[in-house]
């Protein structure tokens, strides 16, 4: 009785956070103007929402109104969407992100392709009537995509990338972005002994991207790397929180929730792979891959100091599964 009453609560909560989410996008949405909201919003099916990428503005052309073009006022707004939708480590994440385009322009000089305001939001669908809807907030090494149902979340893909990864010089010399996915994957990896080692690297030359780019739609990579249940205790315990650094960019309980269903479904056979050398400063890569996973981290690019980190869902991209069973389960289909 007591689990189930907890349960309950649980999902209670859920749906609380949930409406209190879109709250803050009808509030978003309510604020701007004919024009902006023409930029703004599109159809839910419209095949924009599949489409991402984490170029620069000035090499991607992207859907949705910028920060350029919000007043002081509706960028607060939609910086509450963001803090809704986010952990407070995820939000500090995108903005750190978002400002090491003043560090770049500082670096070089291009005011074109160097501007913290080109990210773009938008919201497909109408979150005041529909039960499915989603958005987007994209720019420069960033990409957050969102599906949302009435009760539950899809966040993938999730992009996340840091240039320079390292602040090397300047006023903010020895800043780091990114830097626990980095730290904990190299303890994982040193942490294994000559034989774990040899199942773990699967290539000493680090691919120079991750491999799956901006696919719209991701399968299953091969299955390279050791699997968790070959590693030592503590090992695994790395292993869990390297996947949990990932999960934790999303609210907590989301986190809490997705980690718990991960290690009940498919612990033993995620496998964790590594390319590349394994000290910080020199190129190299790693994946980790579940059953209904993938992470890629790759920090290959601008001398081994230029990260890209994403997220997969190989059913649940673009909510993908949550559309799915939407559709099964309404009453007019």
């Amino acid at each position: 009785m007591r689990k189930s009453v907890w349960i309950i609560l649980g999902m209670v909560l859920l749906y609380s956070a949930q409406s209190v989410a879109q709250d803050h996008v009808l509030n978003f949405l309510n604020s701007l103007n004919k024009e902006q909201l023409a930029k703004a919003q599109l159809a839910f099916d419209d095949p924009l929402r599949e489409s991402w990428h984490f170029f620069p503005a000035s090499m991607w052309q992207r859907e949705g109104v910028s920060l350029k073009e919000l007043n002081d006022s509706q960028k607060t707004l939609l910086h509450a969407m963001l803090r809704q939708h986010l952990s407070e480590s995820g939000y500090t994440k995108a903005m750190k992100i978002i400002a090491l385009e003043d560090v770049l322009l500082e670096m070089d000089g291009n005011s074109t392709m160097r501007d913290s305001e080109k990210y773009y939001v938008t919201i497909y669908g109408n979150p005041k009537k529909d039960n499915l809807w989603g958005w987007s907030f994209e720019g420069h090494h960033i990409s957050l995509n969102f599906a949302i149902t009435q009760d539950k979340v899809s966040f993938t893909p999730r992009f996340f990338g840091a240039s320079p990864a390292v602040i090397k010089q300047g006023k903010r010399k020895g800043e780091r972005t990114l830097e626990k996915e980095q730290d904990i994957a190299l303890e994982l990896i040193n942490a294994l002994d000559a034989s774990q080692r040899e199942k773990a690297i699967f290539s000493e030359t680090a691919p120079n991207e991750i491999i799956t780019f901006v696919e719209t739609s991701v399968e299953p990579l091969d299955l390279t790397g050791i699997a968790t249940k070959d590693l030592e205790k503590n090992q695994k315990k790395l292993l869990l929180s390297l996947i949990y650094e990932y999960l934790s960019a999303m609210p907590e309980e989301l986190a809490k929730k997705r980690m718990a269903k991960l290690k009940n479904e498919q612990l033993d056979d995620i496998h964790f792979g590594w390319a590349g050398a394994t000290v910080l400063g020199q190129p190299h890569y790693y994946r980790i891959q579940g059953k209904t996973f993938l992470i890629e981290f790759d920090n290959t690019q601008s001398n081994a100091n230029h990260i890209h980190s994403v997220w997969r869902d190989f059913d649940g991209d673009f909510g993908r599964n949550l559309i799915k069973e939407h559709y099964e389960n309404s009453d007019h289909h």
